[in-house]
């Protein structure tokens, strides 16, 4: 069996959750930095003037977002710190954990993070809004967490002894992360049980797309496609796959976006577009209206029937894509239900060097479907018995072999699809 793996740095990060826009992304406004050091009153003012006029809520959360200017600016700050709280206590009021301030440091590890420079252990993470826990979306593939069986949904007890309860997103991430060779621990609740981890941090490699042409009795020839994530060269990649598929005459594809947790829009759009030779991709939201629709542009590189794998750690980027195809009927959804993660991200730094991240609008399929809400339910759903997922939770390797349940269904699928086609 041959397989490509193609390289790309990232580290262990809670924003890759979201597809991201980036906007004033490492620039400053027109005051300088010594303006907001001497004047932290103003810095709370600019993060209440993003959210009064981006933020995707108009409501805020049913707060009175006046009023709350008024309490936040009527108070005094001795320091930076205590603006930075103040702005923590105040963003906190939205209730919604993917808003975030990041001070200078924090700011500048998420910069690096984007850029795909930093280790870690290889998690994707967030915060629940129902019950507040720190909960596992996806290990990374072929990562330290992954390789020591940190599975989707896992919840995150304690890290190095410390609970996690009460615990900001930034806190938890800041902990995990950490310089190459150092261990972290943590305790991880799953299905009631308390499981403890020790694991060592390293340099993320990330490999987005694996691919291998396989020839099967009812299939013929396939092609399958493992995206573990919609970096900034995956959709190269997937070209590259797609193409030496269609060189070598596949019958088929078989796409995987198992434990998949999203990346960047751009990706998710140029990667459907593949496929999709015509008609709407995915709509962009925002609190007014529709802002943005992006759509096929007739450069479908294939037409060939596709099945395409997720699970509850498919999200974002992920539910985009499959969303599409399925909206599309042109591929069979096989799998769990997805994260449900359909929300933009804008960040933006501010005055002093910090920033911050601000949900500025939502995700609807072609068919208007809201991701956010519930996620894409697969057309053929098959869930793995606990015995089929110790078997490649003990042995990786086994992810896209006959021995893995939710992939030989995906074949049955994809056999049924040829042979109607």
């Amino acid at each position: 069996m041959n397989i490509t793996k193609r390289g790309l740095i990232l580290g262990t990060t809670a924003l890759a959750v979201s597809s991201v826009a980036i906007t004033g992304f490492g620039l400053r406004f027109s005051q300088s930095q010594a303006f907001f050091q001497d004047s932290p009153k103003e810095l709370v003012d600019e993060v209440w003037q993003v959210i009064n006029r981006k933020y995707v809520d108009a409501t805020f959360n049913g707060e009175d977002w006046r009023e709350i200017r008024k309490e936040y600016l009527g108070k005094e700050y001795n320091d930076k710190e205590q603006a930075y709280e103040a702005i923590r206590e105040m963003l906190k009021k939205l209730d919604d954990p993917y808003t975030r301030f990041m001070n200078p440091e924090e700011f500048k590890t998420m910069q690096i993070d984007t850029s795909g420079e930093l280790t870690g252990i290889g998690i994707q993470i967030t915060k629940e809004k129902e019950t507040n826990n720190i909960v596992v979306i996806s290990p990374i593939e072929d990562t330290p967490a992954f390789e020591a069986g940190v599975v989707s949904k896992d919840i995150i007890r304690k890290i190095d002894g410390k609970s996690t309860e009460g615990m900001e997103l930034n806190d938890a991430v800041s902990m995990i992360r950490g310089k190459p060779g150092t261990s972290v621990d943590l305790v991880i609740e799953r299905n009631g049980k308390m499981l403890d981890f020790t694991i060592t941090r390293a340099t993320i490699e990330i490999h987005p797309v694996k691919t291998k042409i396989e020839s099967n009795a009812d299939v013929g020839k396939f092609d399958y496609i493992r995206l573990v994530q919609f970096s900034g060269n995956a959709s190269l990649e997937m070209k590259e796959a797609i193409l030496e598929g269609e060189k070598n005459n596949v019958s088929g594809y078989i796409l995987d976006l198992r434990s998949n947790p999203g990346g960047l829009l751009y990706s998710s759009v140029e990667i459907a577009r593949m496929f999709i030779d015509d008609g709407r991709i995915v709509t962009t939201v925002d609190r007014v209206g529709e802002v943005d629709a992006h759509s096929a542009n007739g450069t479908a590189l294939t037409n060939k029937p596709i099945v395409v794998l997720v699970d509850g750690g498919s999200a974002s980027a992920s539910e985009i894509l499959s969303g599409a195809l399925q909206d599309h009927k042109r591929a069979i959804i096989v799998g769990t239900q997805t994260f449900g993660k359909g929300l933009v991200q804008s960040v933006r730094g501010l005055g002093d060097g910090s920033g911050m991240a601000v949900t500025i609008a939502k995700y609807l399929t072609p068919d208007g479907r809201d991701i956010n809400k519930q996620g894409i339910t697969p057309d053929v759903v098959y869930e793995m018995s606990e015995a089929e997922k110790e078997v490649l939770i003990k042995d990786r390797e086994k992810i896209g072999t006959i021995e893995d349940g939710q992939f030989k269904k995906a074949l049955e699928i994809l056999s049924q699809q040829i042979a109607k086609k």
